[in-house]
């Protein structure tokens, strides 16, 4: 099985915080890379729903971010981690694009991208989301493959 829902932090992955809202060098383009490689995107962060809809529609009119991006789905949640069964109740079905170790639900870590810490100085030539995004697809080519090995095992 595919994941085709991808689970977005917002600080320090996507922007620097909440509070300066630098957007990360590539950003635009990898919205829309995901955009066309995920059934459905989802927001998964600790900033309140209202802030980062005022983030993202200043994102989008800056022409840092699509239009599309000011309306994703934002996972409300509580607690420790980020539980992945809040974009899906099936597991396998999406990943966490997060920064932030800590915040990775226990158990499917294997469904956690990392990318690294977008944080002060905010390098102009950062690449953590052209990084991000071969991890994503590899772990989509991985899944892929894996799900091909398992239906011809059972058809053997």
């Amino acid at each position: 099985m595919r994941p085709t829902i991808l689970a977005l932090d917002l600080e320090g992955t996507l922007i620097s915080n909440a509070t300066s809202q630098i957007p990360r060098p590539g950003l635009y383009r990898f919205l829309e890379e995901i955009h066309a490689r995920f059934d459905r995107l989802v927001m998964f962060t600790t900033v309140p729903e209202q802030r980062f809809r005022s983030i993202a529609t200043l994102l989008v009119r800056d022409g840092c971010a699509p239009e599309w991006f000011a309306d994703l789905q934002y996972i409300i949640w509580s607690g420790q981690t980020k539980d992945l069964r809040l974009a899906s109740p099936t597991l396998g079905d999406a990943l966490l694009l997060d920064d932030y170790g800590p915040y990775v639900h226990s158990g499917p870590e294997h469904l956690w991208i990392q990318v690294p810490l977008f944080g002060s100085p905010y390098p102009e030539d950062d690449d953590g989301l052209h990084g991000a995004l071969r991890s994503l697809l590899e772990v989509a080519e991985d899944t892929c493959c894996a799900d091909l090995a398992v239906r011809r095992t059972q058809q053997a």
